[in-house]
């Protein structure tokens, strides 16, 4: 397993140990990283946050009561296209009777001992989850390594992530040995070439032979192919093609290339990036964006998107393993004679802030890409769910050491992402031995719900920034004063908290304050820095973004007041 695993690029295996992993765990320690997680969602999570940069990531629970607690990473996973391998110790095939055992659920009245409610339950979430077995009699050789193979591979091919149950009493018996592949090109070479695609670049160079100001559009699914990416790179600056990517895909690309338009999502992007999108692009190459429109990512069906309705434009999407089929299309289209487009995007002007003015989410993220603009390392935001997260697509990226730079769980599995997603990304930094550096935008809610990942980064000594914008309670969609929404008390002392976790902290309140303690948190690169932001709920503190979404939650809500804003709104930007 070992073995295997390492070959397919996975070094590290992040878990929670347990009496029916124990066996795994002794026989896995001396041939892979076995790091500990604060609870088994969050070695869910990190594993998650490995995958997304490295390609493929593991997660090791015992039986049922730790790997149930792993069906929110499995979500994520899922919806996020992350090869995740998640891996459970289970009884031995020699305990399996009529006896319920511990672990198993079952009442005291059931009827029948039900051995197989985990795999239910990812199989529940449209994955594939499977128990390993043993030799069923003397003339049969036990095939466990050559099932896990495969279904490594699987997940690893298609993006997809895999539950494995493993009987204890299996994990030091004799499997029939298998040789390994000798590349990933032998498992991802396709038999078959869907034909049509030089047709079709055919017809996207015609189109841009008539055009003056084209778009690519480059969605979510290319995050994990850095091929597809490098090729897509290479053809805007061949022919000095801007491009835009969708609000799941920002952080791929770097977006202080002049010729990035930053993240499009329609009323909820940036003014000068919008208006060239909306008014000046007259053809849009959308680059394998999600087969099923996802609210989030089209403007929360506010019908503001204009890219999903725009005319004159053509869409691909890869349909054969690692996306040959874009890479065949994007060969043909940077071998073509198109002429150089001459288009010189106006870039956004760099916001000047007081030092005395109250620093908040209206100009947070203007003092961050100002930041961003005067160091030679890169910042890989990590913005959790929230407002943070809302106001983080404000952020102007720069490629990191990663080949990200914004990393996040968007909106699909639980709150909780973003310390582990951190910690993936800071082991992964320390052992490049890289300056760049892991940064995490927090509220309240998000905050106190992971803490306890924060041991593993002082055990580790692993270096994190963490902004806690605080106001003390669930804000965003916030319809009302009920004490439901209170997530925090005043009293609570973060600053304290993480000098406990050997860390510096500092609340600030002026951007000059922050800026400084920013500023300082980079040179220092080590440790956890903590920077307390006390948070307003006015509304000329709140960013666009958040003012936006803000809006429509409550006007979906039936808001009398908030309905008839959006809709002087929508009318206003023409939609």
């Amino acid at each position: 397993m070992a073995e295997i695993l390492k070959w397919f690029g996975c070094h590290d295996i992040f878990g929670v140990g347990g009496d029916f992993a124990a066996n795994l765990i002794a026989a896995l320690s001396d041939n892979i990283s076995l790091s500990p997680a604060g609870n088994e969602m969050h070695a869910g999570f990190t594993a998650c946050g490995h995958a997304e940069f490295n390609g493929i990531g593991a997660a090791l629970t015992t039986y049922t009561v730790g790997s149930l607690p792993c069906t929110s990473a499995a979500a994520l996973a899922i919806t996020e296209k992350l090869p995740v391998i998640f891996i459970s110790g289970a009884p031995g095939e020699n305990e399996i009777s009529h006896h319920t055992i511990h672990h198993t659920i079952a009442s005291a009245s059931t009827w029948r001992a039900e051995y197989d409610c985990a795999l239910d339950a990812f199989r529940a979430l449209g994955m594939q989850a499977e128990r390993l077995q043993g030799a069923r009699n003397s003339h049969q050789p036990n095939m466990a390594a050559e099932r896990f193979f495969q279904l490594v591979a699987h997940a690893f091919t298609n993006k997809q992530p895999v539950f494995i149950e493993v009987p204890r009493d299996l994990v030091f018996l004799p499997t029939q040995a298998i040789t390994l592949p000798k590349s990933l090109d032998d498992i991802q070479s396709q038999p078959y070439v869907l034909k049509g695609e030089l047709l079709i670049a055919n017809q996207i160079i015609d189109k841009l032979k008539q055009a003056k100001k084209p778009l690519i559009y480059i969605g979510e699914n290319v995050k994990l192919n850095a091929e597809l990416c490098s090729y897509i790179m290479d053809f805007c600056h061949t022919f000095n093609v801007p491009y835009a990517t969708c609000w799941l895909a920002k952080g791929v690309f770097d977006e202080t290339d002049p010729l990035s338009v930053g993240s499009y999502n329609g009323v909820f992007s940036r003014e000068q990036n919008r208006r060239y999108i909306e008014k000046e692009v007259d053809y849009v190459l959308e680059v394998d964006t999600s087969i099923y429109l996802q609210d989030t990512n089209a403007a929360f069906n506010t019908g503001t998107h204009s890219i999903h309705n725009f005319k004159n434009k053509t869409v691909i999407k890869g349909s054969t393993p690692n996306q040959q089929d874009l890479i065949k299309i994007f060969e043909r289209l940077i071998n073509s004679n198109i002429p150089p487009f001459e288009v010189a995007l106006r870039k956004q002007p760099t916001l000047l802030t007081e030092a005395n003015e109250k620093v908040d989410f209206h100009n947070i993220t203007t003092v961050l890409n100002g930041i961003q603009q005067t160091i030679e390392q890169s910042l890989i935001y990590l913005p959790e769910v929230g407002n943070s997260y809302f106001a983080s697509y404000d952020l102007i990226t720069k490629r990191s050491v990663l080949g990200r730079s914004w990393i996040t769980n968007p909106w699909y599995a639980a709150m909780g992402t973003s310390l582990p997603y951190a910690r993936s990304v800071a082991k992964a930094l320390k052992s490049k031995k890289t300056k760049d550096i892991a940064v995490v935008i927090t509220g309240d809610g998000g905050f106190n719900f992971q803490l306890n990942e924060l041991i593993h980064f002082q055990r580790e000594s692993l270096t994190v920034i963490i902004i806690y914008m605080r106001n003390d309670i669930f804000h965003l969609g916030k319809s009302g004063e009920g004490e439901i929404y209170q997530c925090s008390t005043p009293d609570f002392d973060a600053l304290k908290l993480v000098e406990a976790f050997g860390g510096r902290g500092a609340r600030c309140k002026t951007v000059g304050e922050f800026s400084h303690e920013m500023v300082n948190a980079i040179k220092a690169n080590s440790g956890i820095s903590l920077i307390e932001v006390p948070a307003d709920t006015a509304l000329q503190y709140q960013c666009h973004e958040i003012k936006m979404l803000n809006l429509y939650i409550q006007a979906k809500n039936g808001n009398p007041e908030a309905k008839e804003k959006w809709q002087a709104l929508t009318e206003l930007t023409g939609v």
